[in-house]
């Protein structure tokens, strides 16, 4: 009996596996678990189960870096491989070549994933959209140089706005490369900032075809683009990744470059009418400022300046007689207050007390209001109407009291 090494046991096992015609190429059905996505190898590795059972699974990063969606756990997918061994650990695997989800198109899952993932991250928010000039200097065009599409926004601009100048950058909008060439075109005006606003975009298509302007570093420098940009990609129907990153978005390229530029026809128009406005008021202001002058100069200040003088000297020497006359008033009035307040203060004074017969004793200075203000020989002064005494107290008698001293 022939006694196997284990390596050579699972090599004639994926021998008989790789034989096998029914095993090199299987299309499954199943929910992913498990599932770890190296990203410096670019494997994908995964457990693909059902109700009953389940398998290992190996994406190479040949095939993954072709999947137009993310995979996750708990996504149900259609995968197309082929069954083989890993013969270093004797694990029984699928080796998938494709991958699609199941039950809704790749495409359309990629979409859905990178425009809840940019929403999250506030790529369309309105804060941070832009607003394009009314009238642009210069209007910046990606597109492709062959298409309906440029002859169309040409055509447009030209009608409406013949004064811009349009600056082309001719790109490829659909297959491999058309992603990365739009990228860089955008990359190219914000940093030449040669235009003062972008069009963006191509004409309608499927969603293969508009694919490129669902690219996630494409949304990334439109962002990030000092210059306004609007996504003018395929029908009205039709939307992408640039149409909600972007800053205004319009339904088709037409519409793109109308969006962008003032019809010449209604500039003309306004320009028109407003001069017109001006020309109107400019002459009824002319007109006022006219009757104004006739009314300034027919007026008696200018006719007769002379009689102005005489007439407001009348007038001042009224109001110097009105003046006079109540100064004059007020005077008398003060005067005839002060004699009555000086007859008032006349029939107050001591004066005329002393004039009835009555004297005032002082001493030093001091008016003796008493008998015990005083003693036997002070010198005391008696004030009369008509003059004063010095005398000598000779003695003093009390009322009621009859004492003297």
């Amino acid at each position: 009996m022939d006694i196997l090494t284990v390596s050579g046991l699972n090599m004639y096992v994926r021998s008989l596996l790789d034989a096998d015609k029914n095993l090199q190429t299987v299309f499954l059905k199943g929910e992913i678990s498990n599932l770890t996505d190296h990203y410096r190898s670019g494997h994908i590795y995964l457990t693909l189960k059902d109700e009953k059972a389940a398998i290992k699974a190996v994406m190479f990063s040949g095939n993954a870096g072709r999947l137009r969606f993310r995979p996750k756990d708990g996504m149900k997918v259609l995968v197309r491989g082929r069954v083989s061994v890993y013969d270093v650990t004797g694990t029984y695997q699928l080796y998938i070549d494709d991958m699609q989800p199941d039950g809704i198109g790749a495409l359309n899952l990629a979409f859905e994933q990178l425009k809840k993932k940019l929403l999250a991250e506030g790529l369309f928010d309105e804060a941070h959209k832009k607003t394009p000039p009314h009238f642009p200097d210069r209007i910046g065009v990606i597109t492709s140089p062959t298409g309906a599409a440029v002859q169309d926004i040409l055509r447009i601009l030209q009608r409406r706005y013949p004064a811009a100048e349009i600056i082309m950058c001719p790109v490829t909008v659909q297959g491999e490369n058309a992603a990365k060439e739009l990228t860089e075109a955008v990359e190219r005006f914000d940093k030449a900032q040669c235009a003062d606003v972008i069009i963006i975009g191509r004409g309608g298509g499927s969603i293969e075809d508009l694919w490129a302007f669902n690219d996630e570093a494409l949304a990334r420098a439109i962002y990030k683009c000092r210059i306004p940009v609007v996504s003018a990609v395929g029908h009205e129907t039709d939307f992408t990744i640039c149409d909600f990153v972007a800053d205004l978005r319009a339904s088709t390229p037409s519409a793109g470059a109308e969006l962008v530029s003032p019809e010449i026809g209604e500039l003309t128009a306004a320009f028109l009418y407003y001069r017109k406005t001006v020309i109107e008021e400019m002459n009824g202001r002319l007109q006022k400022e006219r009757e104004r002058l006739l009314h300034l100069k027919n007026s008696r200040a200018l006719r007769s300046p002379q009689e102005i003088i005489h007439f407001r000297r009348m007038k001042l020497d009224l109001l110097c007689g009105s003046l006079k006359a109540s100064f004059s008033s007020r005077l008398a009035q003060k005067k005839n207050s002060l004699v009555e307040a000086a007859a008032k203060l006349d029939s107050l004074s001591p004066l005329k007390v002393l004039a009835r017969g009555y004297a005032i004793a002082r001493k030093d200075s001091s008016v003796v209001r008493s008998v015990n203000d005083v003693v036997k020989d002070d010198k005391i002064e008696i004030i009369l109407h008509d003059g004063r005494l010095d005398c000598t107290v000779c003695g003093r008698k009390e009322e009621h009291n009859e004492k003297e001293t």
